[in-house]
């Protein structure tokens, strides 16, 4: 066990006691946090900054509410039911269309309108919100994922996650939904996750289930040494999103619409380091050099070309 230590040291693999301690202890305050753990709330703030979000179509708030989805969804055929203050990919529905008066679930099932009303009704009384707090339902505009990520995604919609210290993106990945993640882009669910080059915005390592792997295990797709569109804007956008919450150690969740590009999706005080295993690569080497900055470069694009600079260099 300790030659397992020393060799993820060497490796200058980030751990949750140093993450917590260094980190997010230091440069979160707690005060801020409800400003990312609430998605309502992150909503709000990005569109009022002129940052792309997914469109809001409406929110449930209390049981009574319930009875206004039909208004809420009426002119939209495809839309998220979501709660506010959920983690992880729980509790969210994607709905893809509505075939005879039922929705059809990105699963495949369809459901009754009975069937998204109890699914709500859960989400309000907390089943998926941190703490088991009473919460609120989002009902919200459908991503359509780049036509690009075709061939190395299953069903659902893959996004992309930025770890960003004082400012500076520090590592990416892309989390690409598989069939046993039942098409959500998260890895403790099956999701795949494949690293990206900060320079270049090529992917480079990708892991399923905690193992390697260079092809997508649904497709068949290879993985690596694909280039994610956009980059430049997503990397200067994690950064911008610093300056938005105020968070000091902060997760950036982004999705690429084929038609709208670019969007936020959520924030994270507490991003996960799995991150460093999808990019083969530690990230303490990136996170003492920033710390160790008297200040930081004032525009979110200078801090994402550091960020570039960095990954060349550490």
């Amino acid at each position: 066990m300790f030659k397992v230590l020393l060799n993820l040291k060497r490796a200058g693999v980030v751990g949750i006691n140093r993450r917590n301690a260094d980190y997010i202890l230091r440069y979160n305050e707690r005060s801020l946090y409800p400003l990312v753990d609430d998605k309502l709330r992150t909503k709000r703030l990005a569109i009022a900054a002129g940052i792309a979000v997914p469109e809001l179509y409406g929110v449930i708030e209390i049981e009574h509410d319930i009875g206004h989805l039909p208004d809420i969804v009426n002119s939209h055929k495809d839309f998220v039911v979501k709660p506010a203050h959920g983690s992880g990919g729980n509790g969210i529905y994607v709905i893809i269309g509505q075939i005879n008066n039922r929705y059809q679930h990105n699963n495949g099932s369809l459901l009754t309108e009975e069937d998204l009303e109890y699914h709500i009704s859960n989400i309000l009384s907390g089943m998926y919100s941190l703490g088991g707090q009473p919460d609120h339902a989002l009902i919200e505009y459908r991503v359509k994922f780049d036509p690009i990520f075709e061939s190395i995604s299953y069903r659902g919609v893959p996004d992309i996650r930025t770890v960003v210290f004082r400012g500076i993106p520090v590592a990416s990945m892309v989390r690409l939904p598989t069939r046993m993640s039942d098409g959500k882009a998260n890895l403790h669910q099956g999701a795949v996750g494949a690293g990206i080059d900060l320079a270049t915005g090529l992917t480079t390592h990708a892991v399923w289930q905690n193992q390697p792997v260079e092809q997508h295990p649904d497709t068949g797709a290879n993985i690596g040494n694909f280039k994610i569109p956009h980059w430049d804007k997503l990397l200067a956008l994690a950064s911008q999103c610093y300056e938005l919450v105020g968070l000091g150690y902060l997760g950036v969740d982004v999705v690429l619409d084929r038609e709208l590009g670019p969007l936020v999706l959520e924030l994270n005080a507490r991003p996960g380091l799995s991150i460093q295993i999808a990019n083969g690569k530690g990230m303490q080497k990136r996170l003492k050099y920033i710390d160790q900055l008297a200040e930081t470069p004032a525009s979110a694009q200078e801090r994402a070309s550091l960020a570039q600079d960095l990954c060349v260099r550490l």
